[in-house]
């Protein structure tokens, strides 16, 4: 199995001056723990969920704050075809949770996450007394399923 096979779409920020509240809302409405930014087309960093809570609890203001204050500018990218087990040992090894997927030219095609991992090893579980599990939905489907039409405004 390869990275691609449970990869997610990637949730993107066009530009680094973006606020920090514009790429919250954004991740909200994606449900998703980060946001890849881009600039020129060229992956400069990853926003997450901690790096916005980690700002506001340092103070920081939302609105005025640009993410390329608080992003993480070295991101360590995987290659669509790079097996899932290599993928899931680099994100282990290296605390991370979430981690932008390419194409062979260096473009930025989707994010796998620990989420995306747990669902492929849930549904690993041959135990049929365990919680079931839809086979042919993704983890992402099911976060972004269980949102009320007003969570998004």
């Amino acid at each position: 199995m390869q990275v691609r096979d449970v990869m997610s779409p990637a949730t993107l920020s066009e530009t680094l001056t973006e606020s920090l509240r514009t790429a919250a809302a954004r991740m909200w409405a994606q449900q998703t723990g980060s946001l890849l930014v881009l600039d020129g087309g060229l992956l400069r960093g990853i926003v997450t969920e901690r790096d916005i809570m980690k700002a506001v609890a340092r103070g920081m203001d939302v609105e005025s704050t640009p993410v390329s204050a608080v992003m993480t500018p070295e991101v360590m990218t995987v290659n669509l075809a790079t097996p899932l087990f290599e993928a899931a040992r680099l994100m282990a090894a290296r605390w991370i949770r979430h981690l932008p997927v390419v194409d062979d030219l260096g473009d930025v095609v989707g994010i796998l996450s620990q989420r995306d991992l747990v669902g492929v090893f849930a549904a690993l579980a041959p135990d049929p007394d365990l919680v079931p599990l839809a086979s042919d939905a993704m983890v992402r489907d099911k976060r972004l399923a269980r949102l009320q039409p007003g969570d998004l405004e």
